[in-house]
């Protein structure tokens, strides 16, 4: 019988990407109409809509929907889009990521400088291009989770990465942002050359794109295939490495998050993880679990180098260095996404429950690590260069931005009181152990060891007292921003912000709720921890 192809499609499952895709045309056509003391009417819009997918989420929450079905001989039904828990878990973190980003974005988009502030060659973001980008990225971020054939999972891929380049370089006048998005464009777009070439020699060796009928097809491929279908595997697992910033192709992350908006650099550190991570679970787990032998290995061995050289030179960052905050934390994404791989290496021994893990790390980490960028983001409107060491006596000035800033560091350290991030760590550390990667655990344990150096080092210049800033200032290349004078207020912030001190009176409302709104949902997850870790012990497929 002629395989049919049915056309019926299921509004309400794919609702949540088509609705963020939709508030993105509408805030580009309304741009044009708004004169530019209204554009902030733009970044309210975009909030309202990043909250309305998220409660489109609700009606999906059984996991039983798909749409776009392919039903060959009307007994076996492959589907290009399916709702289910993974899918869903995956978009209520993105979704709810670039709705914090969102909030952390307000300031930087209001068009007009505040009277008597002068004009800053870092300064206001364009409105609309900048809450387009946003929403259509988050939209391809939204699409990816569902995605369950190659072509799908490439355009949503690409959907998701197209308007981050742009995002990185929207910084006026900062020939630091247009080499960050350069670096960030070239390695992107190497990577998805390599994860095409691969998709087309497992389309060539399979002839199906649907991942579950590649799973089963790979393991019956012609003799004189089987070369073209086991490079197909290790060029598509190359090109999601790139996008996971696992070493070696991690070299573009400390410079594209410097030379980003702060709030893009936030966004990039937990949806764009969060991308890449998803396009590679759905390759290995759902398409390629006949090569487990092959994949599994190579993914421990990038798990631990991922972790140690991204923790090492975290660990080599210089307090008084511009925008050291800033490569901390960059450094310290890179080796989050160790920790990451971890559970899907151990996914090729011991079985898909272990992917579970990986989502509960990811929960746990875009919670803390959005909280982290929103306290820097607070910060950086006062001390614009955002050194570790401007944040001394912190608690002095701020003691809530202080105490925040904290809970999040020690969250990511894995210390108490941030239990969350103790049980996310030692949920992975069990997924390596379960699967008889001990080797590997003794590794990550190591490596969480040498992170706490950094993390506590810059928890506790927040409760020293405050010091004179350096006079001297590094020199900046040209094009770029040229650091206030010793004793002179930045360009916008409060009055009373002086050097030797970080002190916020007139604090943002949209960062001061963006820190509120991670720091409960850390508490919450501290207190309550099985609600995240749940996803450790849950088949998600």
């Amino acid at each position: 019988m002629t395989s049919q192809l049915v056309q019926s499609v299921d509004w309400l499952t794919i609702a949540p990407p088509v609705l963020t895709a939709a508030v993105a045309l509408a805030v580009l056509v309304a741009d044009l109409f708004l004169p530019p003391e209204r554009k902030q009417v733009l970044g309210w819009t975009a909030i309202g809509g990043l909250t309305a997918a998220l409660a489109l989420l609700v009606p999906l929450r059984a996991g039983d929907r798909s749409t776009f079905c392919l039903t060959p001989d009307t007994r076996v039904t492959a589907c290009s889009y399916t709702a289910d828990h993974f899918t869903l878990v995956v978009q209520l973190l993105v979704l709810a990521g670039a709705l914090l980003t969102a909030l952390l974005s307000l300031d930087a988009t209001r068009e007009k400088t505040p009277a008597g502030a002068r004009p800053s060659p870092r300064g206001q973001l364009p409105a609309g291009e900048y809450w387009f980008l946003l929403l259509s990225s988050a939209a391809g971020a939204a699409l990816l989770p569902a995605s369950r054939d190659l072509a799908t999972l490439v355009v949503a891929l690409e959907v998701a990465s197209l308007p981050a380049f742009a995002l990185v370089g929207l910084k006026r006048g900062d020939r630091r942002s247009g080499e960050a998005a350069l670096k960030f464009f070239l390695s992107s777009v190497t990577a998805t050359a390599v994860t095409l070439l691969g998709a087309s020699f497992v389309y060539a060796a399979t002839g199906t794109l649907h991942l579950t009928e590649i799973a089963q097809r790979l393991d019956d491929v012609p003799g004189q295939l089987q070369t073209l279908a086991e490079a197909g595997v290790a060029l598509t697992l190359v090109g999601f490495a790139f996008k996971t910033a696992a070493v070696p192709f991690h070299f573009w992350v400390p410079d594209t998050y410097v030379g980003a908006p702060l709030p893009v650099a936030a966004y990039l550190s937990v949806v764009g993880k969060a991308v890449g991570f998803t396009g590679l679970i759905l390759v290995t787990v759902v398409a390629f679990p006949s090569y487990a032998d092959v994949w599994g290995p190579a993914l421990a061995v990038l798990a631990a180098l991922t972790m140690t050289a991204g923790n090492v030179a975290a660990l080599r960052q210089l307090s008084t260095r511009a925008w050291s905050a800033v490569r901390l934390l960059a450094w310290s994404s890179v080796a989050q996404a160790g920790y990451l791989l971890v559970p899907i290496a151990a996914a090729a021994y011991s079985g898909n429950d272990q992917v579970g893990a990986t989502v509960a790390y990811a929960l746990m980490y875009a919670v803390v690590n959005l909280g982290a960028f929103a306290v820097v983001a607070l910060v950086a409107r006062v001390r614009p260069r955002n050194r570790i060491e401007d944040y001394r006596g912190l608690y002095a000035a701020s003691p809530a931005a202080a105490l925040a800033l904290a809970f999040f560091l020690l969250n990511l350290a894995g210390l108490p009181p941030g239990i969350i991030g103790l049980f996310a760590k030692v949920t992975v550390f069990s997924a390596a152990v379960d699967a008889g990667l001990g080797w590997l655990a003794v590794v990550m344990a190591l490596n969480v060891v040498i992170a706490l150096y950094y993390y506590l080092h810059w928890t506790a210049l927040l409760f020293r007292t405050p010091q004179e800033a350096p006079q001297e200032a590094p020199q900046e290349a040209p094009g770029e921003a040229p650091e206030e004078a010793p004793g002179e207020t930045p360009a916008g912030a409060p009055e009373g912000a002086r050097e030797g001190s970080v002190a916020l009176h007139r604090s943002s409302a949209p960062i001061t709720l963006a820190i509120a709104l991670t720091a409960a949902a850390g508490a919450v997850l501290s207190g309550y921890p099985q609600f995240a870790l749940r996803f450790a012990t849950t088949t998600l497929f």
